[in-house]
């Protein structure tokens, strides 16, 4: 018995002595294992921080490709956009330039109109006359006549002197089919005394513009529909109503000869003058 009991102690003492050994070695490994899951832990958190930081960035990144993409389709289109106004900025410079050719052309030929009847009724006329003046002024031709060629001191009666000039107005208006004439009558600013049919100088130059008129038309053979009669009394005189002899300048009976297309040569010079700008 007594040896039993000395083996079973002898057992118990080497089976203590190995799991102390084991447990010690156990526990080494324990803490070893511990320490790696710890740093494998923070790795771990390193690396899911650092996935989360590269995830932001390739959002951004693909939201800016994206805008990018957009950018570039927007360009495409300004672009698109951009050389179609250009297309159509050149085809309109093209129309101007056009349009000046012609609108230069236009005045060019108004200019030789203009040049041909001058020349023509300066030969005439007569430009040696001192009572008589012709004049261009944008296009429209003035003839003034003095008064004492006319008509003697208040009277509205055409001498026959002012036929003969007269007359050769006529022609010239008669071989121009495509003008028209305004008889102005003015006066000088001495106030007319009425005599019961002429009451002041509105009457005297509207008179003086009528009988003048009457001549072209009944006498000269100038159709009627091609003339104007007008009177101005003494409100646009050449010169100051100072002397003697300026009122006799203002005396006077204009003859304004117009093209029919003035009115389309001056809306011509207008646009010109805006596509110059």
């Amino acid at each position: 018995m007594r040896k039993i009991v000395i083996a079973l102690s002898v057992l118990m003492a080497l089976t203590s002595c190995v799991s102390k050994k084991k447990y010690a070695e156990l526990e080494a490994k324990n803490k070893e294992t511990q320490d790696l899951l710890n740093s494998c832990t923070v790795k771990l958190n390193t690396c899911l921080e650092e996935k989360a930081g590269l995830a932001a960035t390739a959002e951004s990144y693909k939201q800016h490709n994206q805008d990018l993409i957009n950018s570039s389709k927007d360009l495409t289109i300004l672009t698109t956009k951009g050389a179609e106004n250009l297309e159509k900025s050149l085809e309109s410079l093209k129309e101007k330039d056009l349009k000046i050719s012609r609108l230069q052309d236009a005045l060019t030929k108004k200019d030789s109109v203009t040049l041909a009847l001058v020349t023509s009724l300066k030969g005439a006329v007569g430009i040696n006359d001192p009572d008589i003046e012709i004049n261009v002024e944008k296009g429209v031709v003035f003839i003034s006549i003095a008064d004492k060629l006319l008509f003697k001191s208040g009277s509205y009666d055409v001498s026959d002197k002012a036929k003969s000039v007269l007359a050769k107005v006529a022609k010239v208006v008669n071989d121009k089919p495509d003008f028209e004439c305004m008889v102005e009558g003015h006066t000088d600013d001495v106030p007319y005394k009425s005599n019961g049919i002429i009451l002041d100088n509105w009457d005297l130059s509207v008179k003086r513009s009528t009988s003048i008129v009457r001549v072209l038309t009944n006498d000269l053979g100038v159709n009627p529909a091609k003339l104007i009669a007008a009177g101005r009394s003494s409100y646009v005189p050449l010169v100051a109503n100072d002397s003697a002899e300026n009122k006799a300048r203002n005396r006077r009976t204009r003859i304004v000869v117009m093209p029919k297309i003035d009115q389309f040569y001056d809306m011509i010079e207008k646009e010109m003058k805006k596509q110059q700008k």
